[in-house]
């Protein structure tokens, strides 16, 4: 299944995923043979109820979790999890819903401190100084907050600003605009439309928040219980040209899925019968005593 646009005409694919099978340990199957392409410039929707695999996927996708072969997960034609100058070189970014940091053998911890967005933002090596002012100034970042004492939103907005200090070229998004206000999020969506229509950068955002995304994606995947049940062009839906807006027509898959999911775990209704005076008696008929003429 494969999104493409018209941008880039569907040459190549930025991310290709082919028959991936993934459970996390001791739990059922969550992906089988699930295959996806998306091509370069593509700004992508993920949608899907919670639960569906969204998350997992944009994981799997950014190399956290390890998936069959080398050749089963590619993002710019490398194993997502195999080879880790994808990251390092600030060709693959992953924004996530935490921020956290790796410590030892504790694994990934909360991001936190008294360390001020200067520090923090400046402390990134090998960055154009340009891109990072223009983040800055998009972000409304003020370079002398504390990161112990500011608000879950002006701490995602440097979160954000790190991310994007190197210049991508495929950018997963979990739901990092949550926490922002409608023009911060209005600001940020038209950077990254610049991104990909300038560069051609590929996004791929999962998000519950659809307000001003019908203009600003080109393509769309839906995903129902680690199946990808829709990929198409955002132009050749057909549902979103009978719809007031994208959020009813996904509104409506997922009424009609949690539908779906109710009717086949409902279980068929008692018969009750009326009792009759009789049933208790010792004379009445049964299968071992008949009444016949």
């Amino acid at each position: 299944m494969a999104v493409k646009t018209e941008e880039n005409g569907g040459g190549g694919s930025s991310i290709r995923v082919s028959g991936m099978q993934f459970s996390y340990e001791g739990q059922t199957q969550l992906f089988f043979d699930f295959d996806l392409s998306v091509s370069p410039g593509s700004r992508c929707l993920l949608v899907g109820a919670n639960g569906s695999g969204k998350t997992t996927l944009l994981k799997i996708l950014a190399g956290k979790h390890l998936v069959g072969g080398r050749d089963v997960v590619q993002v710019l034609n490398r194993s997502a999890f195999h080879d880790t100058q994808l990251v390092c070189s600030g060709d693959l970014a992953y924004l996530g819903g935490t921020w956290n940091k790796t410590v030892g053998s504790a694994g990934e911890i909360p991001l936190q401190g008294d360390f001020s967005a200067a520090h923090m933002i400046f402390g990134v090596e090998g960055i154009d100084p340009a891109r990072r002012e223009k983040l800055i100034d998009l972000l409304d970042i003020d370079l002398e907050w504390r990161m112990h004492k500011v608000s879950d939103g002006q701490r995602r907005r440097v979160q954000i600003c790190m991310g994007l200090l190197h210049p991508f070229q495929v950018l997963l998004l979990d739901e990092v605009t949550v926490d922002l206000d409608v023009v911060a999020r209005m600001d940020l969506l038209d950077f990254f439309k610049e991104e990909c229509e300038q560069r051609g950068a590929t996004i791929v955002y999962a998000t519950h928040i659809f307000d001003g995304l019908e203009t600003w994606a080109t393509d769309l995947a839906y995903i129902q219980d680690g199946e990808l049940r829709k990929t198409e062009k955002l132009a050749d839906l057909q549902e979103l040209q009978h719809s007031a807006n994208l959020l009813s027509v996904v509104e409506n898959w997922l009424r009609s899925e949690t539908k779906i999911v109710k009717k086949k775990h409902e279980k068929p209704a008692a018969v009750i019968q009326k009792a009759s005076p009789f049933d208790a008696s010792p004379f009445r008929s049964s299968r071992h005593m008949a009444y016949y003429r």
